[in-house]
């Protein structure tokens, strides 16, 4: 029995059961009502006959797979249940069925696109997003093309699928994407739409043409392009229409848009007028305006580059067609003949007037037809109804040809970059907008062809769903029961298929001359009468025949069809288009023109022949015969299998559009229709597969690729089990239910839900695991700071408990000595149990009970040595002893000698590279003391490797360069060469320049410290460590001093004081250990005590050292004895001095001075010379010994000893005092003359005139020989001071004449003056000669200041560091770095210091008014001639007289300040002199000096990453392998990374910028860094070369200056992108590697995750040529005021903002925005993006048609303005700063513009708060105010008064403020303006016509609140579109598009302004801000929450 409210299915009039509820009457009895409404009785017969209706049917179900009724009542009922509750979506397994609504839903938001997005596949209701969101997915994940099929019937809503899958992907894509190419891609729907779609009786928007719209996408899912592709478009409607249908859009959207002038100009009307309009009886289409589309489709036709003279050529031709069609024709007779001529209109002169073709020509065309006989062309007259057949037949060729023509227009736009990169390969997703199924009342040859294109189309679904799923189970082995379907496979046979198809028949009938539509129709009817799916004609009168389709049966009526099907143009209309002048009409038909044309002599024509023709011509014969012209039905069957070819290629998804109803009713459900629509289009079969099938296919690797996550490796092992069992497994695990999944042969099966599930599955597990790594690397983090706090905590308690124990020993005055360290470290064992460490307790007890009993026995003694006291080291009470220093500060060792090496430093040690380099040290010192012996080079590798396990045996693979601190040292100490060329020696042993790749010897092991080293390359290994790390200096001297206490064996002792004098002279201990170690030196050997001693106090007077210890020293060392040197003078002679460590050039100068009795000894310097080189020492404090250690590695480079380096010293005169006098020194005067004469000779003093060098011959003869003749001394005259050259040129005899003529005739022929005299000329003539020569060289890089400058003056402002020097002139300041910074400094002091000492003359600071007559008047900076006598010394004034007065008296010293000039200066030199000219002094910062790390190069890097190294063609014989990684000067060939070879070649730009290769045209170097970095910055895979090209060529590189150009490029690059994570660690060792360079640090700190879009630009490159690298920009704010901010090259724009605003002290940084304004642009699309990308961008476009100098980047002023750009949270006195800086100021112009609408009573107000803004409390600015209105009122305001009363107005509101500040003004008027509804609007007035209602111009206002659009006349608010109904907005040019709505139903309002790209930067910033709130407060369930309407 049933139960009341049971839901049962009863039959219905339809065939098919519906679903009906059983109720019950009062009395019990029960009765149905069905679905429909209609109630029925029910007896108890048919009560047991009922069926019950499964649940899932009572309710729907979202996918069709999951009823119960697996029924076609059970399909209809669930979309008619989903149908009235709005849900219009229903999956079938992975097929979408839609059913059109006929209304709009408010399911198409951008939050719902944002929904779907990432979703899968059945996670969320059925949408078409979802199915899109899927093509997506798969398109990324399977790197597969896909297509969406999307079929139905007309009007079932296909069209508008397809638009919002496009817009769901160009929405998709476009988060991703930069470019424009998505909004042209939507922009091509509405002009394709307007030409191609039309109202028919059951669709307002019928595609009246097939469409397949391919859009390709790059690998990260971003469109790239589209492609259109256009099938039959049906031409006979432009001419025809059926009753209630319309003609094409665009003809009535032009009538209803186009404007007055150009109606005018195209003789247009309205639509009622045109015939071609009208044939339907239908001019409106409800809910279109075509007003508003065609303003839309003008908007598109601009975005798709149509130019305005192009869419003027298009509306003629429209234009021209309308006309045409109401040309009628006139039936006349002649020769017995119909003729017809065109009857006189208006219309038939405008047509031909638009074609631009003779009038008679187009009458001519249109009323004859010419065809050619066998000879001739016969020329045959129409009858009237002919001509309006051949009038059709040119409307509907011009436009086909202009919709052809726009398609491909619109595909070379959309499609343009993909045919720029043809090589480029793209995936694709294909959308298919293609006619529906058609079956009118009349159907012809178009429906046909339509409906044939369906037929292929379901075939294609068939084959899909269930041919090819099918065939696959069976060949997998599947177990499974073959379903029944329908195929309509034999249609297609009858349509195209088999022999004598019906297309076929067709064609081959269109071809006969005399063939006809009859004929055809009888050949059909014989042809295929016997076919099942071929309705023959009834009768032989009939003219229809009939095909049964799969949607249902179609009757043809086969009129037309031969002329349809022909679709030929004829000669005629061919030849009056060819005399046309339209440029446009010839374009559209130019293939006809140029294979057809009147110009081709034959004209024979050509056909398409289909395979499947009746007529297969022989080969032989279709060169004798003409060609046929290709059939429409050919081009068709051609376009549409190449269709099914791409569809094929690619992963389908298919939307099944259903119509609920052909009336067009949104709530209407027609159970009928939809019936026939489930059964035709195969659902049911389709949802039975789909339930039964196993549609989701993966290979057994791919799907245990993909889900190995989900396998439990425990049951099921991937290494030693099956991919198909792993598979299994996984399905097992994660699927349940049976037959839920299948395993075939090769492959796994899978139910369509199943994908989603294991994809959700699988994240999830990957989450986990993420989880877990994370936890796992947060625990270990956090162990690992543990550990180093507990380690730190126990070395405080270690030295804690050492000091309690050590105050116990003193208290308990216990006195022991320490012989043994064994027994000791067992009380301090850390014992390590379980892995556990834990600390023995400790008790100063029992260190009293150890002590004895590790110590009581003492070592035998080995020698014993009287002259030591070992007792006198462990004097415990001595405060200075050594013992009791190593119980304060040694770690885990006693003072006392040992034997073999420290494990752990002596001392603590923060760094752990010192750490490691202390152990080195201690092996070292064992080795030079003899301790221990030196390896054999048989055990090198055994050691070694012992060595690395005994240091750290948990780090195998460590280098041992690593252990002994090698990579982390330097190894050659690159200090830059110093003016002479010397350059700094190598600190510790090098890596051999002779290695190759081949050998495998790493840094630090075989050829450097494992193996027999001598004493000097010892002490240069610890004296490198000493010199490099400061930091271990003490650790240095501690260990010497433990290898010295208790050392029994006496030639160790000896090497261990030897080797202590040494490093007393290099460097000196720390303050910590100088008093200890003094002590320790006193009670040492006798011998070396006073030696120490006097070593020491000397290096802490003179300075350490700057280089290694060399061989004379080490000698002078063993003996004790001082060295002794030879200092040789130019004269010949030579002074012999003693030197030691610690000598220094200025000591020496001074004792050679003092043997010679020298006195002025100013600019006389040390020299050193080796061979033929030589440089200076100068006279200061450089050691002497330094050079002389150069010298020595200078021979050990050579592979020489360094005890034989030939270095010599002399003593030369360097540089000369301003002031210096000759006749002061004779024996300074002598040396110089000797010095100029050999100098003259060697050519070291050049002069190009022959007088000069006479001259100077002549009074050397006068001083040697006097004034007496001789013709030999004049010869060796000549032989000493004339250069070998100059007499090689002339003869000995022509120089001897040249010199004798002076000596005989000239001044020095009597001995008029003395000898010494005319020595003292000579050397003056030298000094004004040769300045450069006698002057002393510094290489300093100028940092700051002019490039080119004359010192006049130098001030005695210079600022000096390390590093840098400022010198401060009165013409700039310089700032320089230099490494003698402090010897330059000192040198101009010296200089200007003299000078003043010595001058005369003096500047008045201050005006001096006196009225003592004794003192001097003057004015501040007169020019005063001061009287020096001695004493003035004692005096606080001056005798001076005036020079500009005459005047003299006494002046205050403090008063004057003397000038560094020994002559009167010049007016032009004393204006700038003039006190008021000076600059204000400026430090510059203190740079550090830093310390030499060991230069690391790529070699490691190479071998993985590199090509292979081989001898390139280019290179020179015997040259040998390249190698990679070092330096060359030779060009590459081909790139140094293996994935870059034959891809790139960049090395010789970045050679050529270095300067290491020469280049053949001079570019800048802005040129050459754009060459470099530019493709770098575009292409990812070039940056990593880009960083080897550079390291390399900076690798053994000992070019100054390409190595200089290297850290600037390598500066430059870092700052524009990283290496890779290969690189990056080497890279980074790289530069750490380098750390003593200026840019080393800051390479090092950009190394960071950054990604610049342009090369550096023009500011970086020149800062950085100046090694300057810190960059200041000016940033300008609202208020007119401006401040100075620092710019990294890695600073974005959203950086510097909140650096602004921190430094503004502003309360927040949010809504603040950068402009970049030039004077064409302004600029703020930036926030994300570096700053000087922006920078680049905005000013690398030069004003258009301008020309940039070739090398010479576009010089546009940029200037960044800083202001507020969103107002929200804006509350006036909130924040006073902001307020002041930027509202005020922001606010004010906008309310004196007039943009806002306010009373005559607030205008006044504001007007007096802006009065006192401007004028504060003073009141006689009053009578101003009639001057000053425009910055007081509104400038639309200003005439509604006077402006005396507005004066008066005025002033009353100001004094009612009396009191406020103007401060509280400004606020006041923030205040009142902020509750306007228009406050914080950015305002812009437009140009608009897209909207008639709307004023033009007009003003649009952007605030929080959205977007206004206000009346400019009224100021009153029109519209106001909040931001979430914009859902689409974009600027091109001047032209700003806004689409409000949906993303189905938007209104797009167009608008022309210049600030275009400023209005949608604006209002993105707003969307983004909103867009970060909605995310921020979003709760986590929000998707769950989101529900369909």
């Amino acid at each position: 029995m049933l139960r009341k409210g049971e839901w049962v299915w009863v039959d219905s009039d339809i065939g098919v059961p519906i679903g009906a509820r059983v109720k019950e009457t009062p009395s019990g009895q029960h009765f149905l009502v069905d679905d429909e409404g209609k109630e029925q009785k029910l007896s108890l017969e048919q009560e047991a006959s009922l069926r019950i209706m499964h649940p899932t049917s009572v309710e729907g179900v979202d996918d069709m797979i999951k009823l119960g009724d697996m029924t076609e009542a059970g399909l209809l009922r669930n979309l008619l249940l989903r149908h009235k509750q709005g849900l219009i979506y229903t999956y079938t397994g992975s097929v979408l069925v839609a059913v059109n609504p006929y209304k709009d839903y408010p399911i198409y938001s951008n939050d719902q696109v944002r929904l779907y997005q990432g979703r899968k596949l059945g996670e969320l209701p059925p949408h078409i997003f979802a199915i899109a969101e899927s093509c997506y997915f798969n398109m990324t994940r399977h790197l597969r093309n896909q297509c969406c099929i999307i079929s139905g019937e007309s009007g079932a809503g296909k069209t508008e699928s397809t638009k919002l899958i496009l817009q769901y992907l160009a929405a998709v894509s476009g988060e991703l994407s930069e470019q424009q190419i998505e909004k042209q891609i939507l922009e091509s729907n509405p002009i394709l739409e307007a030409f191609g779609n039309a109202k028919t009786i059951r669709n307002d928007n019928s595609s009246r043409f097939g469409k397949y719209l391919e859009i390709f996408f790059n690998k990260d899912g971003v469109i790239e392009g589209a492609r259109v592709e256009q099938y039959l478009l049906e031409k006979s409607r432009v001419c025809h229409q059926a009753l209630e249908e319309r003609n094409y859009h665009i003809f009535y959207c032009m009538l209803a848009g186009i404007t007055a002038e150009e109606k005018k100009n195209l003789s247009l009307g309205n639509a009622k007028e045109y015939k071609f309009l009208t044939k339907g009886d239908c001019i409106l289409c409800e809910g279109r305006d075509d007003a508003k589309d065609y303003d839309r489709i003008h908007s598109a036709l601009k975005i798709l580059t149509f130019s305005e003279k192009q869419h003027q050529k298009i509306l003629k031709l429209l234009a021209a067609i309308l006309h045409l069609g109401n040309v009628s024709f006139e039936a006349t007779t002649e020769n017995n003949l119909e003729t017809s001529d065109v009857s006189t209109s208006k219309h038939f002169s405008v047509a031909a007037s638009l074609l631009e073709v003779p009038k008679s020509s187009l009458a001519t065309s249109l009323t004859h037809r010419s065809f050619m006989t066998n000879k001739e062309r016969v020329t045959k007259p129409l009858s009237s109804e002919q001509a309006s057949d051949c009038r059709d037949a040119l409307v509907k060729a011009i436009y086909n040809k202009l919709f052809i023509w726009i398609a491909t227009k619109i595909n070379s736009v959309i499609y343009k970059k993909l045919t720029n990169n043809p090589k480029k390969s793209y995936l694709s997703i294909g959308l298919l907008d293609i006619f529906g199924f058609e079956n009118f009342e009349i159907n012809s040859f178009e429906q046909l062809c339509i409906n044939f294109a369906n037929e292929k189309l379901q075939q294609f679904f068939v084959s899909h769903i269930f041919k090819l799923e099918q065939e696959e189970y069976l060949k997998e082995d599947i177990v499974w029961n073959n379903i029944k379907f329908s195929d309509n496979q034999s249609i297609l046979d009858l349509l195209a298929g088999k022999p004598c198809n019906l297309l076929a028949l067709i064609d081959e009938e269109s071809h006969f001359p005399k063939g006809s539509d009859s004929t055809l129709l009888q050949k059909v009817n014989v042809q295929h009468k016997g076919s099942k799916v071929y309705i023959p004609s009834k009768s032989e009168h009939d003219t229809d025949f009939g095909i049964c389709h799969f949607a249902g049966a179609v009757h043809y009526n086969s009129n037309g069809f031969l002329e349809k099907n022909r679709d030929a143009v004829s000669y005629d209309i061919i030849k009056m288009v060819d005399i046309s002048t339209n440029e446009l009409l010839h374009q559209i038909f130019e293939n006809e023109l140029s294979n057809n044309g009147p110009k081709m002599a034959n004209n024979r024509k050509v056909i398409m022949t289909p395979k499947s023709s009746l007529r297969v011509p022989n080969h032989k014969l279709i060169s004798d015969q003409p060609s046929f012209l290709p059939t429409l039905s050919g081009q068709f069957r051609q376009s549409l299998d190449s269709l099914m070819k791409a569809l094929s290629a690619c992963q389908p998804f298919f939307i099944r559009c259903f119509k609920p109803n052909n009336d067009k009713q949104s709530e209407l459900f027609d159970r009928e229709l939809c019936m026939r629509q489930l059964r035709y289009s195969g659902m049911m079969d389709t949802v039975r597969i789909r339930k039964l099938g196993y549609p989701v296919q993966h290979t057994f690797k791919d799907f245990l690729n993909r889900y190995r996550v989900l396998l439990n490796t425990t049951i099921c092992n991937p290494k030693t089990k099956t991919a198909a069992a792993c598979c299994e497994a996984i399905c097992k695990a994660t699927i349940e239910g049976k037959d839920e999944w299948k395993i075939g042969r090769n492959k796994i099966f899978l139910k369509d839900s199943h994908d989603a599930v294991l994809e959700r599955l699988r994240e999830t597990e990957l989450s986990r695991v993420a989880v877990v790594i994370q936890r796992v690397m947060m625990m270990r983090k956090d162990r690992e700071s543990f550990l180093r706090k507990r380690r730190a905590a126990v070395v405080l308690q270690k030295h804690w408990r050492a000091h309690r124990a050590q105050q116990s020993v003193i208290q308990s005055s216990y006195r022991v000595t320490f012989y043994s360290t064994s027994d000791i470290n067992s009380v301090f064992t850390v014992k390590k149990m379980s892995g556990q460490e834990e600390e023995t307790s400790f008790d100063p007890s029992e260190l009293q009970e150890a002590i004895p009993r590790a110590w009581a026995t003492p070592s035998p003694s080995l020698d014993e040595d009287e002259d030591e006291d070992e007792n006198e080291f462990d004097d415990e009470n001595d405060e200075f002893s050594f013992y009791k220093f190593s119980i304060l500060h040694f770690q885990d060792a006693d003072h006392k000698h040992i034997t073999q090496r420290l494990k752990k430093s002596l001392l603590t040690h923060d760094d752990e590279a010192d750490e490691l380099a202390c152990l080195t040290i201690s092996w070292i010192i064992l080795r030079f003391m003899e301790d221990i012996p030196e390896p054999k080079s048989a055990d090198v590798l055994s050691q070694a490797s012992s060595t690395m396990s005994r240091l750290v045996p948990q780090k195998q693979g460590r280098r041992l360069s690593n252990l002994v601190g090698l990579d982390q040292k330097i190894l050659r100490r690159n200090k830059k060469k110093s003016e002479s060329g010397n350059r700094k020696a190598s600190t510790i042993l090098e890596e051999p320049d002779n290695l190759t790749e081949d050998e495998d010897i790493m840094i630090g092991e075989g050829p450097t410290l494992y193996r027999q080293l001598s004493q000097l390359e010892k002490l240069h290994i610890i004296v490198g460590y000493a010199m490099s790390r400061p930091g271990i200096r003490d650790e240095i001297y501690c260990q010497i001093c433990k290898q010295l206490v208790n050392n029994h064996n006496r030639r160790s002792r000896r090497l261990g004081w030897t080797l202590l004098s040494v490093c007393l002279g290099i460097f000196p201990p720390t303050n910590l250990f100088l008093k200890c170690l003094e002590n320790f030196i006193s009670k040492g050997l006798r011998d070396y005590k006073e030696y120490c001693s006097n070593r020491l106090y000397r290096v802490i007077a003179n300075g350490e050292r700057k280089e290694l210890p060399c061989w004379v020293e080490l000698q002078a060392a063993k003996s004790k004895a001082p060295i002794d040197a030879s200092v040789t003078l130019m004269d010949g002679r030579s002074v012999d001095l003693p030197l030691e460590s610690a000598s220094t050039s200025a000591e020496v100068c001074q004792a050679v001075a003092d043997q010679l009795g020298l006195k002025d000894t100013y600019g006389f310097s040390l020299y050193i010379s080796l061979y033929e080189k030589m440089w200076s020492l100068n006279s200061c404090e450089k050691h002497v010994l330094d050079a002389v250690s150069q010298c020595e590695q200078e021979m050990r480079r050579q592979n020489k000893e360094e005890k034989d380096a030939p270095w010599r010293l002399s003593i030369r005169k360097e540089m000369f005092a301003p002031w210096h006098d000759c006749s002061l020194d004779p024996v300074s005067t002598d040396l110089i003359y000797r010095q100029v004469i050999k100098g003259i000779k060697n050519g070291e003093y050049m002069t190009d005139k022959e007088d000069e060098c006479i001259q100077l011959a002549a009074m050397h003869y006068y001083i040697q020989f006097g004034s007496e003749y001789d013709r030999e001394n004049v010869q060796s005259v000549v032989e000493e001071c004339i250069p070998t050259h100059l007499i090689e040129n002339k003869s000995m005899t022509k120089w001897i004449q040249l010199i004798s003529s002076p000596l005989l005739q000239g001044p020095y022929a009597r001995e008029t003056q003395g000898r010494e005299r005319v020595k003292g000329q000579l050397v003056e003539m030298a000094r004004q000669k040769w300045t450069l020569d006698f002057s002393r060289f510094f290489e300093v890089t100028m940092m700051s200041g002019q490039s080119t400058y004359n010192v006049y003056d130098v001030s005695s402002e210079n600022y000096v560091s390390a590093q840098h020097m400022t010198l401060t002139t009165f013409r700039g300041e310089f700032v320089l770095r230099s490494g003698e910074a402090r010897s330059m400094a000192a040198v101009m002091e010296e200089n200007v210091e003299g000078l003043r000492q010595r001058s005369v003359y003096a500047l008045a600071q201050e005006a001096i008014k006196s009225d003592d007559p004794m003192f001097l008047v003057c004015k501040r900076g007169d020019l005063l001639l001061v009287d020096k006598d001695e004493s003035s010394h004692d005096r606080d004034w001056i005798r001076a007289r005036n020079e500009r007065t005459g005047d003299s008296g006494a002046v205050y010293k403090r008063m004057i300040e003397y000038l560094p000039t020994l002559t009167k200066p010049t007016d032009a030199m004393l204006e700038l002199l003039s006190p008021s000219q000076k600059k204000p002094f400026a430090p510059v910062n203190t740079l550090q000096e830093e310390e030499t790390v060991a230069p690391v190069s790529l070699k490691e890097f190479a071998f993985e990453y590199f090509r292979s190294a081989g001898k390139d063609a280019g290179r020179p014989k015997g040259t040998g392998k390249e190698k990679l990684w070092a330096s060359s000067r030779e060009p590459l060939k081909q790139p140094l990374l293996k994935s870059l070879v034959r891809k790139s070649d960049l090395n010789h730009m970045a050679c050529s910028y270095m300067g290491d290769y020469p280049i053949k045209q001079m570019r800048s170097p802005m040129e050459l860094t754009d060459l470099i970095f530019g493709p770098a910055t575009q292409h990812k895979e070039l940056q990593d070369e880009i960083y080897c090209q550079i390291m390399k060529q900076m690798t053994s590189n000992n070019n100054r200056l390409s190595m200089e150009r290297g850290w600037q490029l390598l500066w430059m690059c870092t700052g524009l992108f990283p290496p890779s994570d290969n690189l990056m660690g080497h890279a980074q060792r790289f530069v750490e590697s380098r750390r003593r360079d200026l840019l080393a640090a800051g390479c090092l700190q950009r190394l960071l995750e950054i990604h610049r879009k342009l090369p550096p630009h023009l500011a970086e490159v020149e800062a950085i040529q100046q090694n300057v690298m810190n960059i200041f920009h000016k940033v300008h704010f609202p208020n007119e005021k401006s401040d100075i901010f620092e710019v990294a090259s890695t600073i974005t724009i959203k950086d510097l903002c909140y650096s602004i605003t921190s430094n503004l002290k502003l309360s927040s940084a949010e809504g603040y925005g950068l402009y970049l304004k030039t004077p064409t642009k302004v600029g703020s699309d930036y926030e994300n993006r570096y700053f000087f990308d922006c920078l680049r961008q905005i000013t690398s476009v030069p004003k258009k048609g301008k020309k940039v100098k070739e090398g010479s980047p576009a010089n546009i002023s940029t200037k960044v303005i800083f202001k507020r750009k969103l107002w929200f949270n804006v509350s006036p006195g909130k924040d006073i700063i902001a307020d002041l800086t930027f509202h005020f100021p922001q606010e004010v112009p906008k309310y004196l513009h007039g943009f806002h609408n306010c009373t005559k009573e607030n205008m006044i107000t504001l007007g007096g708060l802006l009065f006192r803004a401007q004028v504060d409390s003073d009141r006689s600015q009053f009578v101003m105010i009639p001057r000053m209105l425009k910055g007081l009122v509104p400038a639309d305001q200003l005439k509604i008064m006077v402006p005396e009363e507005w004066k008066k107005h005025i002033i009353s509101s100001y004094n009612k403020q009396s009191g406020m500040t103007v401060q509280e003004a400004k606020i006041t008027f923030l205040r009142t303006v902020s509750s306007w509804p228009a406050f914080g609007c950015d305002f812009y007035e437009v140009k608009q016509t897209c909207e008639r209602s709307y004023p033009n111009p007009l003003w649009i206002g952007i605030n929080k609140q959205g977007v206004s659009l206000i009346d400019p006349t009224s100021k009153e608010l029109l519209v106001m579109h909040q931001f979430n109904r914009i859902i689409e907005y974009y600027s091109k040019g001047n032209s700003f598009t806004m689409t409000i709505g949906t993303l189905v139903r938007g209104n797009s309002f167009v608008c022309e302004t210049s600030q275009a790209d400023q209005m949608e930067d604006l209002i993105r910033s707003y969307v983004s801000m909103y867009e970060r709130q909605i995310q921020d407060f979003r709760p986590r369930n929000a998707v769950n929450q989101l529900l369909f309407i």
